[in-house]
């Protein structure tokens, strides 16, 4: 048993590897410049404050520290995207491991998550999204841990407390996850009774307050503005059939997401036959983290008549392959083994086959603009008439972020427009809706 077990480890260490080998260098060969959200949070990231005009500062403090490390290096930026995805299956198969009390189901409850394209085809783009993954992991194991212990541990609460900050800080939606989890504890220690209330669950909400001080602040001082802007792109619109439209519309597209996730499921297992025992605890866990926040973002949708874009979806399956496996255990068929493993890797090299395929076949995609050629010409431009460093760029984040991300000088991103900035610089150039310079 134990050298199966270490097989097993070995097999998952594999895969994650692999997986992150595969989802660095694809895009970094087939890729000639960052995608959008990569480049708009280096830009964020240039000049780091406690949040931005339209996301919360999450997503690009990591990518700032990575290019602090690495500098413009693109493959850096599609290691740190596939490294987040890796890290969150790691803490997926620990919570597998302790729910299954299998080491080979848990393997399966990760290696299933290949089915899900927002763990492999889009993850190449570092974005909000990309960003909850391992935080949101994080989260569900030591809420886990919490759950599943007798005694409370002061130092699981802090961590709940810290990663569900930065989880929030890296998009708001987190705190469907987080409402869930406080619903789950709430319903143990005030209907079922199975714990009495312990006053270090209050560590978790003081860490977690505290950390989010200085960025509601920064949302005070600005109006607001990344709320305003989450709730302009659910398309909110005074209609009375988008309460009923938009919610339908939701559930086809989370449908559609998961149908390579059944797939593999239908192979490995010899019946689909749920069987629930409303006394499981395990079960009731489960549910919990996986059904009860899409279910609220449902609620919401349907509350407010608003559009819940597919890829904000992105954290909320993590645990999916747990829960499933959980359910049809018992009619897993070994005999089908190798019909899954077939079905595993063939969507596990399909994904990268297509991303490369797209990538290359279609040249009119932000990743084909020429970001360092334009940088290039640029820094001719400035050199000509100009000594010293480009030290600041003005204009949105897409044209004024590629030139602070290839310039050498990295100069720092001002915003999209600061006439304040121009109208204090020493030296400065204007080129079409970019303007950069010195101070």
């Amino acid at each position: 048993m134990i050298s199966l077990n270490r097989n097993i480890n070995n097999i998952f260490f594999i895969f994650v590897l692999s997986h992150l080998l595969i989802w660095t260098v694809v895009p970094t060969i087939t890729n000639k410049n960052l995608p959008l959200d990569v480049i708009e949070a280096l830009a964020w990231g240039s000049n780091l404050d406690w949040g931005f005009n339209k996301h919360p500062p999450g997503s690009a403090f990591f990518p700032e520290i990575f290019f602090q490390i690495f500098g413009a290096q693109d493959w850096a930026y599609y290691f740190l995207s596939s490294l987040f995805v890796v890290i969150s299956f790691y803490f997926v198969f620990k919570v597998a491991d302790e729910i299954l009390s299998s080491k080979l189901l848990s393997l399966f409850s990760v290696l299933i998550l290949e089915a899900i394209y927002f763990y492999n085809f889009t993850s190449p783009e570092f974005n909000v999204n990309v960003c909850q993954l391992p935080f949101w992991s994080l989260v569900v194991y030591f809420s886990w841990k919490i759950y599943s212990s007798k005694e409370i541990k002061l130092l699981d609460c802090f961590f709940i407390g810290l990663f569900s900050a930065i989880g929030f800080l890296s998009k708001y939606l987190f705190v469907y996850l987080l409402a869930s989890i406080f619903l789950l504890f709430m319903y143990v220690i005030l209907i079922k009774k199975d714990r009495k209330f312990d006053f270090k669950y209050f560590i978790t909400l003081e860490v977690f307050v505290i950390l989010l001080i200085p960025h509601f602040i920064w949302l005070y001082g600005n109006d607001f503005i990344t709320i305003f802007y989450g709730l302009k792109r659910t398309g909110l619109e005074p209609s009375l059939l988008n309460h009923f439209e938009q919610p339908i519309l939701f559930l086809f597209k989370q449908i559609g997401t998961l149908i390579p996730f059944f797939f593999l499921i239908w192979l490995l297992v010899k019946k689909i036959q749920f069987k629930f025992n409303v006394k499981d605890k395990k079960l009731l866990f489960l549910l919990v983290i996986n059904l009860l926040p899409i279910f609220l973002i449902l609620i919401t949708s349907a509350i407010m008549g608003s559009k819940i874009r597919t890829m904000w979806m992105t954290p909320f399956y993590l645990y999916f392959g747990v829960l499933f496996i959980y359910l049809l255990k018992s009619q897993i068929n070994v005999k089908r083994l190798n019909s899954f493993l077939y079905g595993f890797l063939f969507l596990f090299f399909l994904s990268p086959i297509i991303y490369s395929y797209v990538s290359i076949s279609q040249t009119d995609k932000r990743t084909d603009y020429p970001g360092k050629e334009i940088a290039s010409k640029v820094q001719l431009i400035w050199s000509k008439d100009f000594n010293g460093e480009i030290q600041f760029v003005t204009g949105d984040e897409w044209k004024a972020g590629n030139l602070s991300y290839h310039l050498k000088s990295r100069p720092v991103w001002e915003g999209s427009t600061n006439s304040e900035i121009l109208k204090n610089a020493s030296q400065f150039i204007c080129v079409e809706d970019v303007c950069l310079g010195r101070y």
